[in-house]
C-alpha cells in the first residue's frame, strides 16, 4: 500500500509532468508553423513528448 506523503509526491509529479507535456506541445505547436522548422528538433520533442505521457501513465497507474 502507497503512504499519503508517497500519493501526494506521485501527484506533484504527475502535475509536473503534465506541465511539461503541455508547454513541449506548444512548442511543437509554433515550430511545425515555421517556414524555418528544424525536422530534427521537432523529432526530439516529440519523442520527449511521449516519454512524458509514458510516465504520466506509468505514475497514474501507481495511484491505482
Amino acid at each position: 500500500m502507497i503512504h499519503t506523503a508517497d500519493v501526494e509526491a506521485l501527484k506533484q509529479k504527475i502535475t509536473q509532468l503534465h506541465t511539461e507535456h503541455r508547454d513541449l506541445d506548444d512548442v511543437i505547436s509554433r515550430l511545425s508553423q515555421s517556414p524555418a522548422q528544424d525536422q530534427i528538433q521537432l523529432q526530439r520533442l516529440k519523442k520527449r513528448k511521449l516519454f512524458l505521457k509514458d510516465q504520466i501513465s506509468v505514475l497514474e497507474r501507481q495511484l491505482v
